[in-house]
């Protein structure tokens, strides 16, 4: 027996799959920045923690948000957070911005590094 189904229905269940790939994905990007971000920054707009919010960040330019102290390094570094350079600042961030003050290792993990972006990319 062959089971045909309708286009309507065939559709509701791409969106359906999709949404649940969708909503994995957001929370393996939430669980993500938790593990790595969250101890110092939020993705709520205008709060500050010891670092900077990062609602916002993917079109950015660096030392850019009101009411923080930036160092130096990171507010003349002319560098506009795209998706390319907030991945190699997640791998090492003393590395890609030599003086910033943030004291953190790095995201070495591939897959969380990439993760947490699309969650930055969604904080809009």
């Amino acid at each position: 027996m062959r089971i045909v189904f309708p286009a309507a229905v065939a559709a509701c269940l791409v969106v359906l799959a999709f949404g649940s790939f969708a909503a994995r994905a957001d929370e393996a990007g939430e669980k993500a920045f938790k593990k790595n971000c969250a101890t110092c920054h939020t993705i709520e707009a205008g709060k500050n923690r010891v670092g900077p919010s990062l609602h916002g960040i993917i079109g950015r330019p660096a030392g850019q948000v009101a009411g923080f102290k930036y160092s130096d390094a990171n507010a003349k570094s002319g560098v506009v957070f795209d998706e390319k350079f907030l991945d190699t600042y997640l791998t090492d961030p003393k590395a890609a911005m030599p003086g910033n003050k943030m004291v953190f290792n790095g995201v070495k993990n591939e897959q969380e590094r990439k993760a947490v972006i699309e969650y930055l990319k969604a904080a809009k």
